[in-house]
């Protein structure tokens, strides 16, 4: 139950109204996680299920308003309903057994479009058998089909076993956030700042994610805050393999680590492991773009009160408007409040999205570039404007190559 939900498989729950989506989510977790009624509409925000599906492993189910709802309150809850379909890893358009058309096909669209594995679910069946056309024409597009009825538990272990089947790839091999980097037998050192964004007794889910992987991947790891870093490395008779640093104190690592130890920061960790390392670099680059008074979109995936010398409202807004040498327009986006048209924006740089899965960070990097806004995240910024872009990108061969070449045409 606690593992983060950008460790979890998304699967979202989509169809008309009334097709049975909550009482299947009830079905599947045999547990009442939504309100089930006979009343079109019962379901109005999407409810949320955090679960253990074995062997898959912690998936995360998402039932939806219905996608027919109606009047200026349903468009909301319709609105709502899209915004899933950006987060979702494996979607389930359900429908009743005798029932296909428009507003289904909008789904499988939207899913489709977005590269989401699809599995389509033929509710009620206890009340009807599902025309041998409908069938047909799914089989065509190669779905997988699965014909349910709670009320009789028909079909529900199948289902179970399709959503096995139809995990996407790239969830059951996830990329390593770090020990690729390390190895195994190898260390690692992990400078964490302690400030009043990591209150007394925590850290930063970021922080906390890179030890467990490295301890997954059979490397050591030492964790100092900035000003024991010297001493820490003194310590060690064979130098680490990397130093992993909180961006926010870049320079002071930088300056303290010697340059054949390679460094980077968290938020440079994340922008390969949730996003797109490469594109993000792209997008960091058009820093040397901005020009006084350029609008600049600053977006958190966490919506948090900001304390004191807080990142996303001071330091990077401070860094940039220093680097660009004068005044830029700064908009912040928190959460999943994200503009719908983000074309009048120079720059989006995005936080880590470790709260997120990397679907949802991707369909972001997607939005941007079919707009030809450049997206980058906090680190690559930071690091950017602060003049140590090359070094950061050292553990990064792929990612340093597209820098050098950019570089090469400017």
């Amino acid at each position: 139950m606690k593992t983060p939900k950008s460790f979890r498989l998304h699967i979202g729950l989509f169809g008309r109204r009334n097709v049975g989506k909550s009482s299947l989510l009830n079905a599947l977790t045999q547990q009442e996680v939504s309100i089930v009624s006979e009343i079109a509409g019962t379901t109005t925000d999407p409810v949320e299920k955090p679960m253990e599906l074995l062997p898959l492993g912690p998936v995360l189910f998402i039932d939806t308003a219905g996608i027919d709802d109606v009047g200026a309150l349903g468009e909301k809850r319709i609105q709502k309903t899209v915004g899933v379909f950006d987060r979702t890893d494996l979607g389930v358009i359900v429908s009743s057994s005798q029932e296909w058309g428009e507003f289904e096909e909008q789904i499988l669209q939207q899913l489709q479009e977005r590269e989401v594995p699809v599995i389509i679910v033929l509710n009620k069946a206890d009340l009807q058998t599902a025309k041998s056309c409908m069938l047909n024409s799914f089989s065509v597009s190669q779905l997988p089909v699965v014909e349910t009825s709670v009320v009789t538990n028909q079909g529900i272990s199948k289902l179970r076993q399709t959503i096995l089947k139809s995990a996407p790839d790239d969830f059951i091999n996830r990329p390593s956030i770090v020990a690729d980097l390390v190895g195994p037998g190898e260390a690692a050192i992990l400078v964490v700042p302690i400030d009043k964004e990591a209150p007394k007794g925590r850290l930063i889910l970021p922080q906390v994610q890179s030890i467990r992987d490295l301890l997954d991947g059979d490397s050591f790891c030492m964790v100092v805050k900035e000003r024991e870093l010297r001493e820490a490395l003194s310590r060690f008779n064979k130098p680490p393999k990397l130093v992993v640093t909180d961006s926010q104190a870049f320079l002071k690592v930088a300056a303290d680590t010697p340059p054949d130890i390679p460094l980077t920061s968290f938020s440079i960790l994340f922008a390969r492991h949730q996003g797109d390392l490469t594109e993000m670099v792209r997008g960091a680059m058009a820093i040397d773009q901005l020009k006084a008074g350029d609008r600049v979109l600053i977006a958190e995936a966490c919506s948090h009160h900001p304390i004191g010398e807080d990142i996303g409202t001071v330091k990077i807004p401070r860094w940039l408007t220093q680097y660009v040498g004068g005044q830029l327009q700064f908009d912040h986006a928190r959460g999943r409040d994200f503009p719908a048209n983000v074309a009048d924006y120079k720059l989006i740089i995005h936080c880590g999205a470790c709260m997120w899965n990397r679907r949802e960070m991707l369909s972001r990097l997607i939005k941007a570039r079919q707009v030809g806004v450049p997206l980058t995240n906090y680190g690559l910024t930071i690091a950017y404007s602060l003049g140590i872009f090359e070094r950061a990108l050292q553990p990064f061969p792929a990612a340093l190559e597209v820098y050098k070449e950019l570089q090469a045409i400017k």
